[in-house]
């Protein structure tokens, strides 16, 4: 239960979006344009993808470490600090020599960037467990109008022509969004972990593995986000080349794709997702969400026209916003409080994980089989994913 009263929990929540839409502007700033700044460098596609991976590496370090420090020292300095490290990582790529220089900058991005559980943990600290799935996706919205502002300011600032220069300005504007974003919490933030959390004796990061694993809805959960963002994370590192091979788009095509798929996603979070899961319940809601996401991957990787891939990027769109905001609200209700941080960077770290693997065999698949191919892959990977989801929602019921 949340221990802030109504004004003051409203607060927080104003002062939680706004550190979250700055942060995930400037991520969604440079996340389209690093195929194409890679390619600056002549890299190869299968390096282009390992820039994905060395991030999602570092956040896969980052996660429980930051999620299990926040438990223990508060949120607030966790999210200062590495928010702060995350606007000058940008800042230091926008002066990469080299691509093996951009290789080290983006596994330290990757580690600071590891504080979404960090950010998950405050929302659940004030908001009652009964609201939790509604206000992960109020928070998945704030995700959603970051991405939709952020690529269209980087694909119009981005200028390829001039090589790995013309990158300087997006990836400084990017930094300035994270120190904004430090700077909001300095000023307007308040601590909301449990005061009880900071007396309670914490372990290591095996003991709560392997609680996470035995238990009967978090298990399941970590399984689907780590099967599930290993088939997506594979298209969003390749989203470019492919794009570009396609339809022969550029920076400038991509960043008004993904903010128009932003508009829809803030939509569907802030409003689609909380109804859908007050009338049938979080886990039928996530089956509902990962249903969408299997359409629309087959119907991108079929497509023929444009029109016909962003009508499939809009049904994947659709699925991740009703399906993620239930993951994370499943297991902060399933979590004790004073392990929440812990368990929710459990699940960010095993999908920052899939995020190392599923780039590498996107860019395999891309280069050695077909451009279409890691569609296949993560279409692939709905399957199983329902199959916990199932489960899941027979041991919710059980526990009810």
């Amino acid at each position: 239960m949340s221990r802030f009263r109504l004004g003051e929990e409203r607060r927080a929540l104003v002062v939680l979006l706004s550190v979250i839409y700055l942060m995930i502007a400037g991520f969604g700033l440079v996340i389209p344009l690093l195929p194409f700044f890679a390619r600056a460098f002549d890299a190869p596609a299968w390096q282009v993808t390992l820039l994905f991976s060395a991030f999602s590496f570092g956040q896969f370090l980052g996660e429980p470490f930051w999620g299990r420090l926040s438990d223990r020292i508060g949120r607030k300095p966790v999210l200062i600090i590495t928010i702060g490290l995350v606007g000058a990582s940008y800042a230091a790529l926008a002066f990469a020599p080299n691509i093996l220089a951009a290789f080290a900058i983006r596994f330290l991005n990757g580690v600071f960037a590891g504080n979404i559980s960090t950010l998950q943990g405050a929302m659940a600290d004030i908001t009652p467990p009964e609201r939790r799935a509604s206000r992960m996706g109020i928070m998945g919205a704030a995700f959603s109008a970051g991405f939709t502002t952020g690529p269209a300011i980087g694909g119009l600032l981005a200028q390829p022509s001039r090589g790995e220069l013309g990158f300087q300005l997006p990836l400084l504007v990017a930094a300035g969004f994270a120190f904004a974003s430090a700077l909001a919490v300095i000023l307007f933030g308040r601590e909301s972990r449990p005061e009880h959390a900071a007396n309670h004796k914490h372990r290591s990061r095996i003991e709560g593995l392997k609680e996470a694993r035995a238990h009967p809805v978090i298990g399941r959960i970590l399984a689907i986000s780590f099967i599930v963002v290993l088939g997506f994370a594979g298209i969003e590192a390749t989203y470019g080349l492919w794009t570009q091979t396609r339809f022969g788009w550029g920076p400038k095509e991509i960043g008004l794709a993904f903010m128009g798929i932003g508009v829809l996603g803030a939509f569907c979070q802030g409003w689609l997702s909380g109804r859908l899961v007050r009338r049938y319940g979080e886990p039928t809601t996530l089956i509902g969400g990962l249903c969408f996401m299997g359409v629309g991957l087959v119907t991108q990787g079929l497509s023929p026209v444009w029109e016909v891939a962003i009508l499939g990027f809009a049904f994947v769109c659709i699925g991740q916003s009703i399906c993620f905001p239930n993951l994370t609200a499943l297991i902060s209700q399933a979590a004790a409080p004073e392990h929440q941080g812990e368990m929710l960077g459990l699940n960010m770290s095993g999908m920052a994980f899939a995020r190392i693997a599923g780039p590498v065999l996107a860019g395999q698949l891309f280069s050695a089989v077909a451009p279409g191919a890691p569609f296949a892959m993560a279409a692939t990977m709905i399957a199983p994913g329902l199959w916990f989801a199932g489960q899941v929602r027979k041991q919710v019921r059980l526990l009810a």
